[in-house]
């Protein structure tokens, strides 16, 4: 997994947490600490700072679209309520200084490096909040560097419960994976993908139309997900996001 050289430290306990219930074991990357990717399995790219705009390009909106979300159901919301200040807590106490004003041009160049080299590779992907953004950079994508006229009639959320509604398409890897075509995710992002890139397909968008997952059309697991599953242990559906993760791994023909 991939993260900052300071703070950044709550995704990557939970992230680590949530690969050791998946079956495998993360390792961190970071700009001092990089790593050959020919001696990993997988590749997560995590949250934190924005990504540098000189990597894309800006376009106007994609049209809007209604969508449709289901319910929670009552004990796994009463689950997130008693996570929900532990969670919130943990991002206070260690995620200090993750997220730079000027950003950060070593984190970009690493990630974008490591995600050329997976893809090249055919390794398992997963994107998370800026990775899934990355991702799609890097694959010849843009992103909205401002949301604040999407968000006009519903503000932005800016949250780690999981209160944001999506819609997910039917036919895509991620909705086998989560097992649903509509829940309910949380929120820490103020970038999102504008234009698509080549070989990607938007699987995720909540109601106003932002989008929230991208996924490869061709590759078995290259999954970018604009929310954070590593801060909903509580969530099945979340955590089979890294179950996937790591059965892919597993099964990959250089494991093996």
């Amino acid at each position: 997994m991939t993260g900052p050289d300071k703070g950044g430290l709550a995704a990557w306990w939970f992230t680590r947490l949530a690969v050791w219930r998946a079956g495998g074991r993360a390792v961190r990357i970071t700009p001092k600490r990089p790593r050959d990717l020919s001696r990993l399995d997988g590749l997560i790219i995590g949250g934190g700072a924005d990504v540098d705009p000189t990597l894309y390009g800006e376009t106007d909106d994609e049209p809007l679209e209604s969508l449709k979300t289901q319910e929670r159901s009552l004990h796994r919301w009463l689950l997130s309520l008693l996570l929900f200040p532990l969670i919130y807590l943990a991002r206070r106490l260690l995620s200090t200084m993750a997220n730079p004003p000027g950003g950060d041009p070593d984190r970009d160049a690493l990630e974008s490096a490591l995600i050329r080299e997976a893809l090249q590779r055919s390794l398992p992907v997963l994107g998370i909040c800026r990775g899934a953004q990355l991702l799609n950079v890097v694959a010849g994508g843009t992103l909205h560097r401002d949301l604040d006229d999407v968000y006009v009639e519903a503000p932005q959320l800016t949250t780690v419960w999981p209160a944001k509604r999506i819609q997910i398409e039917p036919d895509s890897r991620l909705a086998r994976l989560l097992g649903c075509t509509g829940c309910r995710v949380n929120s820490l992002h103020s970038h999102a993908v504008n234009a698509l890139a080549p070989g990607m397909r938007v699987v995720a968008r909540e109601p106003n139309g932002v989008v929230q997952a991208i996924e490869h059309c061709e590759l078995p697991f290259a999954i970018g997900v604009q929310w954070h599953p590593e801060y909903l242990p509580q969530r099945r559906d979340q955590q089979a996001l890294f179950r996937e993760l790591v059965r892919q791994a597993r099964e990959h023909p250089a494991v093996r």
